[in-house]
């Protein structure tokens, strides 16, 4: 079954009207209007991932919706925080917002959307999916800490840099997978782990961006991981293997494989791969 397009195009339109409405009725409401890159401008590959998988398993629109905001809401929200840590000062083709209102709002505003985004899920009947994105949240947090407090400077180690991979960007798309799911225990585990694959390779990919890419097609600050000294796909030379490339291909497949139980995943999964993902990826590596 390939996705309705028309379809598709409804529920982004629906995700994105909830997170431009996320803090309405506050007087920071304006500072989301004003700057339009930073909510809702992204690729949303997290919240697409949801559609996909969601509208093959015939779940409510609204849940799916709502958990799409959710989780965009979320990345946004970190990459805030990111941008402050490493200092950056492009995002999405703009001036990042820190660079703009300077660290102390930054990091209050950033924290605001993590609050908000968890809210979000109050407000729909999978309970699953509130401890699902508190729990990927956490995991986040923790690799970012142990990426900045333990390893930087300090490892080379492939097994870390796949660590840090797997938790940092891996949490967020493993919500969204379990996010499109029907909540089915065994479904769910396996929705799970294939997301931790995606967002594996995105990361690894991304590693490779930021140490390659051209920042000016890249639309944000790149050369960063190493003039800070991080744990990355390129700098992580201690049992890395010969070809990233194909490394982070075979990550790809293996999310596919992860869900032969259930044949309508799958399909969905591999149009959202080949439509939405893998373009993406095949950028950041060749750029």
């Amino acid at each position: 079954m390939t996705i309705d397009k028309n379809e598709l195009n409804l529920q982004l339109d629906k995700v994105n009207k909830i997170i431009m409405s996320v803090l309405q009725n506050t007087n920071l409401h304006t500072l989301v209007q004003d700057n339009n890159s930073l909510l809702g401008s992204g690729k949303m590959l997290r919240s697409k991932l949801i559609q996909y998988l969601g509208i093959s398993s015939n779940i409510d629109r609204e849940i799916l919706s709502i958990a799409g905001a959710a989780v965009d809401i979320m990345h946004s929200a970190s990459l805030i925080h990111d941008d402050v840590i490493d200092g950056g000062f492009l995002r999405r083709g703009n001036q990042t917002f820190w660079k703009k209102y300077g660290v102390n709002g930054a990091i209050l505003f950033g924290d605001t959307l993590m609050f908000r985004s968890i809210a979000l899920l109050t407000k729909q009947p999978r309970v699953d999916l509130l401890k699902e994105l508190i729990n990927m949240t956490g995991e986040v947090c923790c690799s970012e800490a142990e990426q900045e407090l333990i390893l930087r400077e300090n490892s080379r180690s492939w097994d870390d840099c796949i660590k840090i991979a797997r938790f940092k960007t891996g949490s967020l798309f493993a919500f969204a997978a379990v996010a499109g799911g029907t909540g089915n225990l065994e479904e769910a585990n396996a929705l799970r782990e294939c997301g931790f694959n995606i967002g594996t390779a995105y990361q690894l990919a991304d590693d490779i961006l930021d140490a390659r890419g051209d920042e000016d097609l890249s639309g944000k600050t790149l050369g960063i991981d190493q003039k800070r000294g991080k744990t990355t796909a390129i700098s992580a030379y201690d049992g890395s293997p010969n070809n990233h490339v194909e490394y982070i291909n075979n990550l790809i497949n293996d999310s596919l494989n992860m869900l032969s139980k259930w044949p309508f995943l799958r399909e969905a999964l591999n149009d959202y791969l080949e439509i939405e993902f893998n373009p993406v990826v095949s950028k950041f590596v060749n750029m």
